[in-house]
């Protein structure tokens, strides 16, 4: 009989047991720092979402951040010229009743991928997200997925993927296309 494809046992690896001693505490040092970068991005969507404070949301940013909405394209990349986009063009323009609802989440050291469902009721212009449409008043629920990175601790990109053509559809925005 052939026994080459049948399942071999499993063995731990030779040395001490990875949940012990130096592996213990490195696999502990990395979680508490990945639960530092959960802080540091909770605390910012806090401060901008909820208190819409400027000051705060800055306070956790990296020397140069980014940010850009997909597929919108809007955005800014540098500490001034994301001061600029968020005091103009998006704290200002923050939905009134602005409901996030995470899905999921996944965190490495380098940075962190949220799943979210937004909602919302289009009650104002949204030059962030849908430059040059006016208020619908309707009522929208769309997926996003937010790709975050962190250089020291601090946020350094934010990528922002809305789920355009169901956006433009719950708005009754006919034929609205993303930015080429």
């Amino acid at each position: 009989m052939d026994t080459s494809l049948a399942p071999r046992p499993r063995s731990s690896p030779p040395g001490p047991h990875p949940r012990s001693g130096y592996f213990g505490d490195v696999t502990t040092a990395i979680a508490q720092f990945m639960r530092e970068l959960e802080r540091v991005w909770d605390e910012h969507r806090e401060a901008s979402l909820v208190r819409r404070d400027l000051h705060a949301s800055l306070a956790h940013l990296a020397a140069e951040p980014s940010v850009r909405h997909i597929p919108a394209m809007t955005g800014a990349a540098g500490r001034q010229a994301f001061e600029r986009f968020y005091a103009e063009q998006f704290l200002p323009h923050v939905p009134g009743d602005l409901v996030l609802t995470r899905m999921s989440r996944t965190v490495d050291r380098f940075r962190l991928v949220d799943e979210t469902t937004v909602s919302f009721t289009h009650d104002r212009e949204l030059p962030w997200l849908l430059p040059g449409v006016g208020p619908t008043y309707r009522r929208a629920e769309v997926l996003t997925i937010g790709i975050v990175g962190f250089e020291r601790g601090r946020i350094c990109s934010q990528r922002i993927l809305w789920d355009h053509a169901t956006l433009t559809a719950q708005l009754g925005i006919p034929g609205l296309a993303a930015p080429a």
